[in-house]
């Protein structure tokens, strides 16, 4: 099992390799890789990010096949098999960081603002669902200076929401509620820059 700290280093080493285009060494994906991970996997951190085809976490973070357990859902919101699914891997795989994932210019943050600036715009529901979990991290700032200047409303809301989330799974299950109190489990924040490549960790 790799202590909270050292896998987030381990993250950052990697996202400066994938910054630098040094990333894609040693045999991470080879086949006698694959062969030692059939019957068994050992992620060290578990990546909650948003579905956008941009932001794909093993190669932000330069990692390869059973490194990381990767959730993937619009916006990256939290809503309950999300929450299941952070916690399967915290119990089973011992994995002991979680990192919310967001990023600049998130197309579910725009598809929420647009929707508070439009109510009555028809929209799928499947969307809606969406843009209702994202929403409070929106309302928030509408009523603020920061909405009179449209790029950096959408900046704060992106990190709003990633903050939310990472909340909603720091108090949103006992059992993760436990692994934090008293088994080093430690989840944390995270924005990736679609511009540069950057992750930067909001709250560590």
């Amino acid at each position: 099992m790799i202590p909270a700290d050292q896998a987030l280093e381990r993250l950052r080493d990697g996202n400066r390799r994938f910054v630098a285009e040094r990333g894609g060494s040693g045999d991470e994906s080879s086949a006698s890789r694959r062969l030692s991970l059939a019957s068994r996997q050992r992620p060290f951190a578990i990546i909650l990010g948003c579905s956008d085809s941009r932001v794909p976490a093993e190669f932000i973070f330069d990692q390869g096949l059973g490194d990381l357990f990767v959730i993937r859902v619009a916006g990256n919101i939290v809503a309950p098999s999300q929450i299941d699914s952070v916690e399967f891997s915290a119990v089973l795989h011992h994995a002991r960081l979680v990192v919310v994932l967001g990023h600049t210019q998130c197309g579910a943050i725009l598809s929420t603002i647009e929707a508070m600036e439009s109510p009555a715009q028809d929209q799928a529901r499947k969307l809606r669902s969406i843009v209702d979990r994202v929403r409070p991290s929106v309302e928030a700032l509408m009523e603020t200076e920061v909405a009179k200047n449209r790029e950096e409303l959408i900046r704060h809301s992106v990190r709003n929401n990633i903050r939310m989330s990472v909340n909603q799974l720091r108090r949103g299950s006992a059992a993760l509620e436990h692994l934090i109190e008293h088994e080093g489990l430690r989840v944390v924040g995270a924005e990736y820059s679609l511009e540069t490549g950057i992750v930067e960790f909001l709250d560590h």
